[in-house]
């Protein structure tokens, strides 16, 4: 689906157990692919710092049912700081869209800083809608949410699907490298999430091997869990 220039998706994402995941790995990996960023069959690391404007827009958005609402993030991967991210995920209704930009470790820096105009450089849409939400809409760093994730994809559809486990949130502070920082879980011991994405339709061997329909769906928001534990702490 394309709606306002952005090529949107379906998610679906369900509660399992963790007992549930060996044999689900076992069946999909047979027809669907590693994703190129693991580093092994446990997966990889994923830590995202989080913005949000002065009234925690994004967490009531996402608790009242908001049709439209973004959500703004800075994402690396197994703690490195070779590729980091800037990301805008969008959702309209079950569909999403995410857009990404490549920015630099010293960007990273200015804008904890709060030094946005280290982005007036930039001409990506994107990068400036970043730059508005930091000046105009007082947009600030508010939580880091970390998590193992395990993907596989499959190229008919483009299917991902993915398993993500202990996911945690940091709970003292912003700094995605600040090896100080404290992180809690969030989820039961026995529990991890489960993400399957499409875009226009999920393939039947697919369908087979996950069985979608005999899960639960659940409104997940790995950032909404984690800032709301943030804020039991620091209200």
């Amino acid at each position: 689906m394309n709606f306002s220039n952005k090529v949107f998706r379906h998610e679906l994402k369900y509660y399992i157990n963790y007992l549930e995941m060996p044999p689900l790995l076992s069946r999909i990996s047979t027809i669907m692919e590693l994703d190129k960023n693991s580093l092994d069959n446990a997966g990889y690391n994923i830590r995202s710092l989080y913005f949000d404007g002065v009234h925690d827009h994004a967490i009531h958005d996402k608790n009242d049912g908001i049709f439209g609402r973004e959500k703004y993030r800075i994402r690396i991967y197994n703690r490195s700081d070779n590729i980091m991210n800037l990301e805008r995920k969008s959702k309209y209704g079950d569909f999403i869209s995410k857009e990404s930009a490549r920015i630099s470790r010293n960007e990273y820096e200015a804008i904890l800083l709060g030094q946005y105009t280290c982005l007036l450089h930039r001409h990506e849409p994107l990068i400036r809608d970043f730059y508005r939400a930091l000046q105009y809409r007082l947009f600030k760093p508010r939580v880091i949410v970390d998590y193992i994730r395990a993907a596989y994809t499959y190229k008919s559809g483009n299917v991902r699907v993915t398993f993500d486990k202990e996911l945690k949130a940091g709970i003292n502070g912003i700094d995605l490298f600040d090896n100080r920082n404290i992180y809690e879980n969030i989820l039961y011991p026995e529990q991890l999430i489960l993400e399957v994405k499409f875009d226009k339709f999920l393939p039947d061997p697919i369908r087979q091997l996950v069985q979608p329909e005999r899960l639960v769906r659940s409104t997940i928001s790995k950032y909404v869990l984690c800032r709301e534990r943030t804020i039991k702490y620091f209200k």
